[in-house]
């Protein structure tokens, strides 16, 4: 990980920068997906699994006895972990719930606010070489306590056709019943026009790759809500002389593994402690089996040393990363200064991966400097609030004056009417 020492901020925005990808070219792929599914269906679906995923497969739907079979697959020890994580993550979200607001603005003027579920969602895990169970937790434990009527999940097939023990066996712990083995932006469009085995959703969940977050970007201008843009994992580490280097670059390898257009930022304020970490991460990545892949995205990495804590504050701030993770002296005094982020990870003892699986908060974050904009996914991504209001005569003859004048300023005389003709009894 190369090394910059205390850069004059006019230098920050090459060291905020993520990893180049070539949008248009991409753009223009997951575009050509999308119309081939919204016009083939299943058969293009299925022919672009056997295209791009090498997988030839008879059916889309996962049956019943597949579910069986990997349930039976999967090890006692695991089950357990899966169980206490699911817990944790439900009882965080469920806290997460919102109450109803309803109050009198005036007399005789009722306001109110109610959470209702959207009704039908469509979660993407991914596969590849990790297929990551525990995003269907985050996505399908949620959704289920924010009460969705229909939940449809889609993961890449592995090279067998089949899908990971483990997914499936996380997603009958969640409570999941349509799964299908679909990767990529083809499952993407499935989701959103719907084939004729995978059922239209209304908003679409989950984190992917370039491809994934171009396609869910793509179907939202026209045809499906998404959670937000989620592409390759990065993390951001604060850390201080009262760091652990070891710990530290723990932190960043467990990033980098995710994939090689993953990203580790360390921010600290020496170089001593910048080339500790530094031999850490040499040291422990001859320890790690997925060593390829996080070479790859160490190259892309960064250490950046800053000599105050406030441009330490201000460079994450910048950087707006999906994980935080704050390793310093008063470690909650810096997180209150933290104004985007996706989800912050405070002191020595707060890996990444503890939020990663069962902590109980959410790891579907926003990557790529969108945490400026974007919520990470919580119960609430799952609702809609609707608005209701009931006046009593005596109400709207209160607002009378105000509504009828503000109408009239705009042009909008059949508004001004709408109050009017109730004021006079039928008759302007």
């Amino acid at each position: 990980m190369r090394i910059t020492v205390n850069p004059p901020k006019s230098e920050w925005a090459d060291l905020l920068r993520r990893p180049q990808i070539d949008a248009p070219v991409i753009g223009e792929r997951v575009a050509a997906i999308l119309e081939r599914v919204r016009a083939g269906g299943d058969r293009a679906v299925l022919d672009l699994t056997a295209e791009i995923d090498s997988v030839a497969l008879d059916s889309l739907e996962v049956a019943p006895e597949e579910i069986e079979r990997a349930e039976a697959a999967v090890s006692p020890e695991l089950k357990r972990a899966i169980a206490t994580a699911a817990e944790h993550i439900e009882r965080f979200h469920a806290a997460q719930r919102p109450r109803t607001v309803d109050l009198e603005t005036a007399p005789g003027v009722r306001c109110l606010q109610r959470a209702v579920p959207i009704r039908r969602v469509g979660l993407y895990v991914p596969g590849g070489s990790a297929p990551l169970f525990s995003t269907v937790l985050m996505l399908a434990v949620p959704a289920r306590v924010a009460g969705c009527e229909q939940i449809v999940l889609c993961t890449p097939p592995q090279k067998d056709g089949s899908v990971a023990p483990a997914v499936l066996y996380a997603a009958s712990v969640a409570g999941v019943r349509h799964i299908f083995k679909a990767g990529g932006a083809q499952a993407i469009g499935a989701m959103a026009y719907g084939t004729q085995s995978i059922p239209r959703v209304d908003k679409i969940f989950g984190p992917g790759n370039q491809y994934v977050t171009a396609a869910k970007q793509q179907v939202a201008s026209s045809s499906v809500a998404i959670d937000m843009p989620a592409g390759p994992s990065e993390v951001l580490v604060m850390a201080d002389s009262t760091a652990v280097p070891a710990f530290v670059a723990a932190d960043l390898l467990s990033q980098a593994e995710h994939g090689g257009d993953s990203q580790a930022v360390l921010v600290c304020p020496s170089v001593e402690f910048a080339r500790d970490t530094q031999r850490a991460v040499g040291e422990q990545l001859l320890q790690l089996r997925r060593g390829e892949t996080i070479r790859e995205a160490l190259r892309q990495s960064r250490i950046v040393v800053l000599d105050s804590r406030e441009k330490m504050i201000g460079f994450a701030n910048a950087y707006a990363p999906e994980h935080l993770i704050i390793s310093m002296r008063d470690a909650w005094d810096v997180a209150a200064q933290i104004t985007a982020a996706g989800s912050v990870f405070i002191g020595p003892w707060s890996p990444e991966s503890a939020g990663d699986y069962a902590s109980g908060t959410n790891h579907t974050l926003p990557t790529g400097g969108w945490a400026r904009a974007y919520s990470g996914v919580n119960t609430d991504s799952f609702l809609r609030k609707i608005t209701y209001q009931e006046l009593s005569r005596k109400g709207l003859a209160t607002l009378s004056p105000t509504v009828i004048a503000m109408a009239e300023a705009e042009g909008l005389g059949a508004h001004a009417a709408a109050v009017r003709v109730r004021m006079k009894g039928g008759v302007l």
